[in-house]
């Protein structure tokens, strides 16, 4: 790459005051530290802080979604999505290879069996198209449910996944899930501030997930939001997720094996206070965004841009090298000077969990593989 060291420099010029320049080191601007007071004042750092439901609250104004669910993580968001969605152990879910291991691991605590398709190139979400054409050739209806005609098992669900902040195809996937009767899961943990359409990422299926982890654009250090229009998985995700106990004033009982995943008070006070002014932050990374789109362009150099009818968070900007050689070399580069970059993710089924499990061809989510870079996306100054 004959220009890297332009490229180097002119991100430390971006972010003059950060040594080494971070991926996406996140930035605490508002109340957080006023709020974490009052938690440890109060002594109220569990689930039953105020914070929480304060969060969930902001998070629905946000996203309009009419119910959302505060979870330790956004992988155990997904896992409770799709246990509360009803998805039953041994069905199979349509997703995509090219993603995060926390949507495949989500599916296979679950119970179920992932399926991998192809994404497109200028989303790296999932295909509309490509999904069409799996379901047409390798489906059949039989009862309401639809069923894979390899395996004969039932496929239950459909969970695509907003690459680095960038909506998919969702309304396009949507139809298609509803055509043949499988549940629509977003994996929206990238992508909170994002819309398609007008309408926010997450919103689109039976229910959400989204992701506050310590270099997401809203952190909580560690956390996630199950978010839905669905009352009933809802209510039995908020079940589920505190232990399944039944309510009462001082009672201990259990009505099943539930799981211990509710947000604490601590981390819901940071995401609070960073829900506060995050129409700032958004508008902070999209600026940097066009900054890098405008730079890398007179370099020759491809920046991933937000999908017609779309508007991105650009979580992770991303740039687009010539082969995979390329990417090694830059990457070599950028890290030993000072710059934190990093690939696109390996493909899921290239990894020993779920190398067994079906998937289609898949030449774009290769193809991406090969080329994707990731390069520091923090939010530049104080707001």
């Amino acid at each position: 790459m004959n220009n890297k060291e332009e490229v180097i420099s002119y991100i430390k010029s971006l972010y003059p005051e950060m040594e080494p320049v971070l991926l996406h080191c996140p930035q605490f601007l508002g109340n957080e530290k006023k709020y974490l007071n009052e938690c440890i004042d109060t002594k109220f750092v569990s689930y039953v802080s105020h914070f929480v439901t304060d969060m969930e609250g902001q998070v629905k104004k946000l996203t309009g979604a009419n119910y959302a669910v505060a979870m330790v993580n956004g992988t155990e968001a997904l896992h409770m999505a799709i246990v509360s969605a009803g998805i039953s152990p041994g069905e199979e879910i349509i997703t995509q290879s090219l993603t995060f291991a926390a949507t495949s691991a989500a599916i296979v605590h679950s119970g179920a069996l992932p399926v991998y398709i192809d994404v497109d190139k200028d989303t790296m979400g999932m295909s509309a198209v490509a999904l069409k054409k799996y379901l047409e050739s390798n489906t059949e209806q039989k009862n309401g449910k639809c069923y894979n005609k390899k395996s004969g098992k039932i496929i239950s669900a459909c969970i695509p996944m907003h690459t680095f902040g960038h909506p998919c195809r969702i309304d396009e996937i949507a139809i298609l899930c509803k055509e043949y009767n499988i549940i629509l899961i977003e994996d929206s943990a990238e992508s909170i501030g994002s819309t398609y359409k007008g309408k926010h990422t997450g919103t689109f299926g039976k229910v959400g997930i989204l992701s506050f982890n310590g270099n997401k654009c809203v952190t909580t250090g560690a956390g996630g939001m199950l978010i839905t229009d669905d009352e009933a998985v809802a209510a039995r995700a908020k079940y589920i997720s505190t232990t399944a106990k039944r309510p009462s004033k001082w009672e201990f009982f259990h009505t099943e094996a539930g799981y211990n995943l509710r947000m604490p008070g601590t981390c819901a006070a940071i995401g609070a206070a960073q829900l506060e002014y995050f129409d700032k932050t958004l508008e902070n990374k999209r600026e940097t965004a066009v900054l890098y789109q405008q730079f890398l362009a007179e370099l020759g150099i491809e920046c991933i841009k937000e999908p017609v009818n779309a508007r991105s968070n650009y979580w992770l900007n991303a740039i687009v090298l010539k082969d995979r050689a390329e990417c090694e070399e830059f990457l070599e580069y950028a890290n030993a000077n000072g710059v934190q970059c990093r690939p696109i993710w390996t493909l899921m089924h290239k990894m020993p969990p779920y190398e067994n499990y079906e998937r289609t061809e898949l030449p774009n989510s290769e193809w991406l593989e090969d080329r994707i870079v990731n390069i520091p996306s923090s939010v530049r100054t104080s707001l």
